[in-house]
């Protein structure tokens, strides 16, 4: 199997009520300059849902202990650039926002445990930043049979806590959305904030500050197609997205920064 596969052995049912026992994987950012290349690959270019950036690994460096992903205005030419071309990403002759995507794909896959981040976020408009997961077999099960889990998505006003998957050969998602201003807004964005995923055999729960935003009971994704996506290794995702869902960029004054102060992992039996 490619890259390193994490904790195989099954939680207890009650894993999801009580922390997990060690602490297997992290990034605490603390070293300046580029993320560890043994933690974290990058997505490149135009990649998905026609959103505005296209992502580069500049955008993203490590300093003062944060991981910053910062999107920022840069106009230059598209690579891909086809005129006439029916493709999103190839009809774009200007790339005017760049931005960074970063995954651990190939390098660290994780089944169970409780997998954590403390970041602060931009709540302004065109912001759309994510911590999410998906499946590690995407190469062969494609989105949305791979699974999709959004421990930590926002986008105009809204925090969100999602967990998707294929059913009837359409995506089947259960969300939970939260008006940022029921937090506290602008006051609250000021600050860091810890986003939790406790993932046992039997349910995932997504909770936001210590307080459960989301819960599925795993056997509710039992008509998954092809088989339920939740009980299968998985890697994760950082990115800074701009405009499509984050809504109009147009008047918001850059840069825009997903502010992250570490990522961790835990689970039991190791």
């Amino acid at each position: 199997m490619l890259g390193r596969l994490i904790g195989l052995g099954l939680l207890a049912a009650s894993g999801c009520a009580t922390h997990p026992a060690k602490l297997v994987w992290h990034d605490e950012f603390n070293v300046n300059g580029a993320p560890d290349p043994a933690n974290w690959n990058y997505e490149h270019g135009f990649v998905r849902n026609e959103e505005l950036q296209w992502y580069q690994p500049e955008n993203a460096i490590c300093t003062n202990g944060l991981l910053v992903i910062e999107a920022r205005p840069e106009h230059k030419k598209n690579p891909h650039y086809a005129a006439g071309s029916n493709d999103w990403q190839r009809n774009r002759e200007w790339i005017d926002y760049t931005s960074a995507s970063l995954t651990t794909r190939g390098l660290h896959e994780f089944r169970y445990g409780r997998l954590e981040m403390r970041a602060r976020i931009d709540i302004r408009r065109g912001s759309w930043p994510a911590f999410w997961t998906l499946g590690a077999d995407a190469d062969r099960t494609q989105w949305p049979a791979c699974g999709e889990i959004d421990i930590m998505e926002y986008y105009t006003g809204t925090v969100l806590a999602n967990l998707g998957y294929q059913l009837d050969g359409k995506i089947s998602w259960s969300t939970v959305k939260q008006p940022v201003q029921a937090f506290g807004g602008k006051a609250w964005a000021r600050n860091f904030h810890i986003w939790t995923m406790d993932w046992d055999d039997q349910t995932i729960d997504l909770k936001l500050d210590g307080k459960l935003a989301n819960h599925l009971t795993l056997a509710e994704a039992n008509r998954a197609e092809p088989e339920n996506p939740f009980h299968k290794p998985l890697y994760l995702i950082l990115n800074q997205a701009i405009g499509a869902t984050g809504g109009d960029p147009a008047h918001t004054a850059f840069p825009i920064r997903f502010e992250v102060d570490w990522v961790r992992v835990y689970q039991r039996g190791h």
